[in-house]
């Protein structure tokens, strides 16, 4: 298969899974396992920014409404609750980063992280349903979200758009709407600080010397229209139905990959 091919199956694996509640880290460690093979940490940095700029596209009307009318309450009080979990995400992430506490990114965790995944959102689901339907972001789901990107962070395979909807649907936002609205925007800023990190650390130490530029360009590409698409299909979509098909995939693919991965992989 010609690189060039592989690196847009890349690309569009990484625009397809980064904001669908399935673990773009999960299914980017298959690909490459799998038959796509391993490409460098700039190049899933360089794929992943792709991702990032697609969602800031979707919700360049909605950031330039809160900086511009921040003054007005509503606007204020909502974009000071984005600063709050994006603050505690930095805060935690520094002491993650420094105590360097991470599973492996391999096969086995991952596919455990799938499973159990799949069944927080089967239990998040069905709470919300119990609930009203309540569209208001409280601080108690700002300060749970913080919390929950890093904890997708540590484990890989649990999903930062997953752990963030759906701990903002059982801590009160229990619209599907409004919670993935508060998990993206507040992965916008996220997303981009721990890409520039990882970014500047890479240059740092000379990881771009060798780099295939080209392959890279091409898997941003593709990486942003794929990641807007599927964006914009799933904000339509979770407007009339529940997340449980993506719970259903993740319990299946998990269990799948369980039952045939060697032990240690």
């Amino acid at each position: 298969m010609p690189d060039l091919i592989r690196v847009a199956l890349l690309g569009i694996i990484e625009g397809v899974t980064e904001f669908l509640p399935i673990s773009s880290t999960g299914h980017l460690l298959m690909a490459e396992k799998f038959g796509l093979g391993a490409r460098s940490d700039l190049f899933n940095v360089g794929i992943q920014a792709g991702a990032i700029l697609a969602i800031t596209l979707i919700y360049r009307k909605r950031i330039g409404q809160l900086l511009t009318q921040w003054r007005q309450p509503g606007q204020r009080d909502y974009l000071l609750k984005l600063m709050a979990a994006f603050a505690i995400t930095c805060l935690l992430g520094a002491l993650v980063t420094h105590y360097g506490f991470k599973l492996p990114e391999t096969i086995t965790p991952i596919a455990w992280a799938l499973l159990i995944g799949g069944f927080w959102i089967l239990a998040a689901e069905a709470i919300a349903a119990r609930q009203t339907d309540r569209t208001a972001v409280t601080w108690r789901v700002a300060i749970l979200v913080g919390i929950a990107q890093i904890v997708a962070g540590v484990f890989p395979g649990t999903s930062r758009s997953g752990a963030t909807i759906f701990t903002a649907m059982l801590a009160g936002t229990s619209n599907r709407s409004a919670a993935a609205e508060f998990s993206f925007l507040v992965g916008i800023p996220t997303m981009y600080a721990a890409t520039g990190y990882a970014l500047l650390s890479m240059l740092k130490h000379g990881s771009a010397a060798h780099e295939d530029w080209r392959a890279l360009m091409v898997g941003f590409a593709v990486s942003l229209i794929v990641a807007f698409i599927a964006v914009k299909w799933l904000l339509g979509y979770i407007r009339t139905h529940r997340f449980t098909g993506f719970a259903l995939y993740r319990i299946a693919l998990g269990a799948a990959l369980l039952w045939l991965t060697p032990p240690g992989a």
